[in-house]
C-alpha cells in the first residue's frame, strides 16, 4: 500500500494584521507592558488557556508580527511599540509601525519586495506562494491573510519601510510550549478549503512556538535558512558544524571528479 507524504506549507501568519492588533490591544488592557505568564495572555484573549491550539497559533501569528515579545522563558508581553502605535500623535506615524509590522514576516517581506509598485492578482500571489512550498488550499487562505493585511496597512500609499535582515527573521516563541504544541499537532496540508486552509495555516504559526529560523543571504539574491529549535545545546552546535563540513566535503569530492 502506497503512503502519501504530504509536505507542510512554510510559516505564516494565521490571522490579518487589523484582527492581530485588536488582539494585542485585549492584552495590552489586561496587562500593559508588563510580562505574564503564556497562559495569562491567553485567557486574556479569551481562551481557556494555552494549551488550546487556536490560541497558540494566535500567539505565535501576534509574535510573528512583533506585537508581542519573549522578555524570558515563559513569559510574553507587550511590545513598546505596540504602546507608541496606540498613542502616536500623527497618522504617518502610525502608518509607518503598521507598514514595519506588515514586513516582519519573511513571506510577507518576500512578496512585498518582489511587487514594489502594487500587488498582483490573487492568481499570481498563489503561484508565488505555491513556488515557495505552500499546498494549494494553504495558499489561498495565505493569500486572503495578506491581501487583507496589506490593505489595512496601506503599505502602497505612504513611505516604504524597508524591512533589515534582522526584521526578516521568523520570531522564536516559548519554550514552555514545546509540550503544548506537541499535543495541538499541526493538521497536514491538503487540497481543501479555505476553511480547511486556514486551520492548516493556524497549526503551522503555533508549530513555531519551539523552532527559530535563521536567515543566511547567498550570492546573486539567493537565501537559505537554517532552522534550529529554542533549546540549541553545545553539544548540538558540534554536530551542526560537522554536518556542514560533512556537506563541503561532499562538494568538493564532486568538483575532484
Amino acid at each position: 500500500m502506497s503512503v502519501t507524504i504530504r509536505k507542510k506549507s512554510p510559516r505564516a501568519p494565521s490571522v490579518g494584521l487589523e484582527e492581530a492588533i485588536e488582539r494585542t490591544l485585549k492584552i495590552y488592557k489586561a496587562e500593559r507592558l508588563n510580562a505574564a505568564p503564556i497562559d495569562v495572555v491567553a485567557k486574556d484573549l479569551g481562551y481557556t488557556g494555552a494549551k488550546n491550539g487556536t490560541a497558540l497559533s494566535t500567539i505565535a501569528s501576534l509574535r510573528y508580527y512583533g506585537l508581542v515579545n519573549r522578555p524570558a522563558e515563559g513569559l510574553l508581553c507587550v511590545s513598546k511599540e505596540f504602546e507608541s502605535f496606540q498613542y502616536a500623535p500623527s497618522d504617518k506615524l502610525r502608518h509607518t509601525i503598521k507598514t514595519t509590522w506588515l514586513t516582519r514576516p519573511p513571506v510577507f517581506a518576500e512578496l512585498l519586495e518582489k511587487y514594489q509598485e502594487h500587488l498582483p492578482s490573487d492568481g499570481v500571489l498563489k503561484f508565488d506562494l505555491i513556488q515557495k512550498g505552500f499546498s494549494p488550499a494553504a495558499a489561498d487562505a495565505c493569500v486572503n491573510i495578506f491581501r487583507r493585511s496589506v490593505e489595512f496597512a496601506d503599505y502602497f500609499n505612504g513611505p516604504k519601510q524597508t524591512p533589515e535582515p534582522e526584521e526578516l527573521l521568523t520570531p522564536s516563541a516559548e519554550t514552555d510550549l514545546e509540550e503544548e504544541l506537541q499535543e495541538a499537532s499541526p493538521l497536514p496540508d491538503v487540497v481543501g478549503t479555505p476553511r480547511q486552509a486556514s486551520a492548516s495555516l493556524a497549526s503551522h504559526a503555533a508549530l513555531a512556538a519551539t523552532t527559530e529560523r535563521i536567515l543566511v543571504r547567498l550570492s546573486r539574491g539567493r537565501r537559505a535558512w537554517i532552522e534550529i529549535p529554542t533549546q540549541f545545546y553545545e553539544a548540538d552546535k558540534d554536530r551542526l558544524k560537522a554536518q556542514i563540513d560533512l556537506l563541503l566535503a561532499d562538494d568538493a569530492e564532486e568538483g575532484a571528479d
